[in-house]
């Protein structure tokens, strides 16, 4: 404990700024500092109130200002407050409080908490260049506007809704604002122009490569027919027979195998309703109850021409690694019941599951088919095919510029999708936008007509993609430092919570 008094012998009125010397009376006010050698300190201050000297002033009587020490009717230090304050910027009111006790400054966290919401923050400098991007509150259903300085690299504001009014309001009260980073979304694109109408706006290349690989990825979709006709070729070239289609191997019959046959019917029947429904003249949206599946669902399956195929790599698990050697000599052995082999590798140390053990048996089954060799050839998935056409052939290897060569027989608009999507990732990436008028013209009958549209119509924010240095890279920096203080407070901040915790990162 320690005892303090104000050496000062005259005090200001807050209200009217009058000094004066003419003390009313005492009282003790008990304040938290800052430990001492790893204990709580108390200061006992003796403070004073004092009568105005203003006849004119409506207050008689105030009690004497100390800033540089405590706050009017603050029960800790200024010190003690900034420090506590800090804690909770960096860790958040539970978890804060908890490192406040082990520190000798006890707080509890629904404090920190209020402190938090409580806190101000000078404004930034007039910001000239500025990022707009996105940041989920929950994925896939509501979403917030995160807004950065990209010549300091820091946050300007949070706001928390993806909103056009809201981002035009925004905007407004910011004028000199010159450049306007975004994504493609059309919705921070109106609140640019109407918020800021004199500001470039500039598209994120990014997101603009990112529009192209979803394009080429609808249009192989559309093309699937074609791609099964190619690695049919491939499979007959390397099997010496052009004529004949191998069989297949059997697939191993488990029952997550099974199961995935039943889903993959059932998305094909699904598929073929979708079709009949819209030869009736339905819409997606009225399509979707009926059907009982998402809008966008069905929009996307009309969109690549079939129901989705869902190729998953082959599952390694990093327990059998140490028992593979010997589950191997047993199976040359000829002992391949999974029961056994499962309880062989138990004794030996083995902490998985018997489904880990079927699922290696299923694809030592498949490994060791009688079906040739040159006939298990599988074409490229729909992602991979659609990266093979925006390569260079020269960068690819023979195999897969023979399976592209039939593909093109099959598919000739592939073949054009191709060359213009190499000849629009080029655009992109470089600092020359004299090409892109003759690219919207050659891609406005090819399958990458969408994309085109969609370009004609943000055409100004393109070209500054092009020209512009600026991008929404920083954006999605600062962004994953939102996740990293959302996740620590388990998702559950409020948004003035939320934005004070961030603003002060900045």
């Amino acid at each position: 404990m320690l005892v303090a008094r104000p050496k000062a012998i005259e005090s200001c009125c807050p209200t009217c700024g009058c000094d004066t010397r003419r003390v009313h009376s005492h009282y003790m006010r008990r304040l938290a500092d800052l430990p001492w050698q790893g204990r709580i300190v108390e200061i006992r201050l003796h403070a004073r109130r004092f009568r105005c000297a203003d006849p004119q002033c409506p207050r008689r009587i105030f009690t004497e200002r100390l800033p540089a020490t405590v706050r009017p009717k603050a029960r800790r230090t200024a010190r003690l407050g900034e420090s506590q304050l800090a804690i909770g910027f960096a860790v958040g009111g539970e978890p804060g409080s908890r490192l406040s006790d082990r520190l000798a400054m006890p707080v509890s966290g629904d404090t920190l908490l209020r402190m938090i919401r409580a806190a101000t923050f000078e404004p930034p400098q007039a910001p000239r260049v500025v990022g707009i991007d996105d940041w989920a509150w929950r994925k896939g259903q509501r979403y917030g506007t995160i807004i950065c300085d990209l010549e300091r690299n820091r946050v300007l504001d949070l706001l928390p809704d993806r909103n056009a009014d809201t981002v035009a309001s925004w905007l407004g009260r910011h004028p000199g604002i010159e450049i306007i980073a975004r994504d493609r979304a059309g919705v921070y694109a109106e609140g640019a122009r109407r918020g800021a109408p004199d500001a470039t706006q500039v598209a994120d290349r990014w997101h603009l490569l990112q529009n192209l690989g979803e394009a080429l990825r609808l249009a192989v979709g559309r093309h699937r027919k074609a791609v099964g006709a190619a690695g049919k070729a491939m499979a007959s070239e390397r099997a010496g027979n052009d004529d004949a289609w191998p069989e297949p191997p059997a697939e191993p019959s488990t029952k997550l195998d099974d199961l995935r046959r039943l889903r993959r019917t059932q998305r094909g029947e699904l598929y073929a309703e979708i079709l009949d429904l819209r030869k009736a003249g339905m819409s997606p949206r009225q399509m979707a109850p009926r059907i009982g599946i998402n809008v966008r669902t069905v929009e996307r399956w009309l969109a690549a021409g079939g129901e989705p195929e869902h190729r998953r790599p082959p599952v390694r698990s990093v327990l059998m690694d140490p028992f593979c050697d010997y589950l191997e000599q047993c199976w040359q052995a000829g002992q391949q019941n999974g029961l056994q082999l499962w309880s062989e590798i138990q004794r030996r140390g083995f902490a998985g599951s018997k489904a880990t053990i079927y699922r290696w048996i299923a694809a030592r089954k498949e490994r060791s088919s009688t079906a040739p060799p040159n006939s298990q050839w599988r074409p490229p998935s729909r992602r991979n095919c659609a990266w093979l056409l925006s390569e260079d052939p020269a960068s690819l290897d023979e195999l897969t510029g023979r399976f592209l060569h039939h593909l093109y027989e099959t598919a000739p608009e592939l073949a054009v999708a191709g060359e213009l999507a190499r000849r629009f990732a080029a655009l992109i990436r470089g600092d020359d936008d004299a090409g892109l008028h003759l690219w919207l013209k050659d891609a406005t009958d090819s399958e990458l007509a969408s994309l085109a549209a969609g370009i004609g119509r943000d055409i100004e924010a393109v070209r500054a993609a092009i020209t512009q240095p600026w991008s929404t890279s920083p954006v999605e920096g600062q962004i994953n430092r939102l996740k990293t203080i959302k996740r620590q407070m388990y998702g559950r901040s409020g948004y003035p919570l939320l934005r004070n915790r961030l603003l002060a990162t900045a």
